[in-house]
């Protein structure tokens, strides 16, 4: 067997706890939401009482608001991030369970549907309160890598989402299935911990990124960059992790190894998940293009 690294031996509920006798279990992806709401909202709060950080409209809202639309966001990720896994990944089965559909603790959470939920909410929450809709969006795109990492890190300790096969030092031997479905394999098999890959691209480097660009290069004056950014950022990192990340089993078949959601022709093939990013690039490239048009305030 090639090199490879074991599986830490690290259990995807931090404790469980029995009352009346019903257990209940905090998980590290549930935990990774939570920590991850936290200091996005810290770091949006900081960020909006920065005034110096902003053009002559001043803040995109107060620090009050700001709470408020925590509210709103932590929604938009729940309700569009379950249902967009319905739609996009297996929308058959729950059309044929639809109680099912809210069963969100049996996992099944979609980023792009999260990410779509999130825009109505802020949409709505901007037009409610008078608010400039892209100043609002930029916030919540610079606060968004941070759930981004920590959730990855959390789907690693769920030995879920990860890599196809492969041969580098690095590859990890994951549980179950993972380690003996491989073809052409003899013994255990190691793949790509595209989580890991997932967790430092979107999350630890756009994060940073997002953040200087708006705390050094005052990106917030101008309406739109820093979500443009976010969405070519992530749009591009999720793009390139599909080639090293294991296909969705819906979509796999003998006929199908790598899992294309559609088949160009002579091999080639696009993932649902570089489908559903590449609007994202292309809605990022707009924004650009706009910020880039306008002219900061001074």
């Amino acid at each position: 067997m090639i090199a490879s690294i074991p599986f830490p031996n690290v259990s995807p509920e931090l404790f469980t706890i029995s009352v009346f006798g019903m257990e209940f279990a905090l998980r590290w992806y549930a935990l990774a939401y939570i920590v991850g709401i936290l200091i996005g909202w810290r770091l949006v709060r900081a960020t909006v009482c920065k005034t110096a950080l902003w053009g002559k409209d001043g803040p995109a809202m107060t620090a009050k608001q700001v709470e408020d639309l925590l509210f709103w966001a932590i929604l938009g990720v729940i309700l569009g991030g379950r249902l967009g896994f319905v739609l996009f990944y297996q929308p058959a089965y729950y059309l044929s369970h639809p109680a099912d559909i809210l069963q969100v603790w049996q996992g099944g959470m979609s980023f792009h549907g999260g990410m779509l939920g999130v825009l109505v909410a802020c949409v709505a929450f901007s037009l409610r309160h008078g608010l400039r809709v892209l100043s609002v969006g930029d916030l919540v795109a610079m606060a968004a890598p941070i759930g981004l990492a920590l959730g990855r890190v959390a789907n690693f300790i769920n030995a879920e989402l990860w890599g196809r096969p492969t041969d580098l030092p690095w590859g990890v031997i994951f549980p179950g299935a993972a380690a003996q479905d491989c073809p052409d394999v003899v013994g255990l098999c190691a793949r790509h911990p595209s989580q890991l890959y997932e967790a430092l691209l979107e999350g630890v480097l756009l994060g940073a990124a997002l953040i200087w660009l708006a705390y050094r290069r005052g990106a917030l004056k101008t309406p739109g960059r820093i979500g443009g950014w976010f969405l070519v950022g992530y749009g591009a990192a999720r793009f390139a992790v599909e080639f090293v990340r294991q296909a969705d089993a819906q979509f796999w078949s003998p006929e199908n190894p790598m899992g294309y959601a559609l088949q160009l022709g002579g091999g080639l093939g696009l993932t649902m998940g570089q489908i559903l990013s590449l609007p994202m690039i292309a809605v990022g490239l707009l924004l650009l293009a706009r910020a880039r048009r306008a002219r900061p305030a001074q």
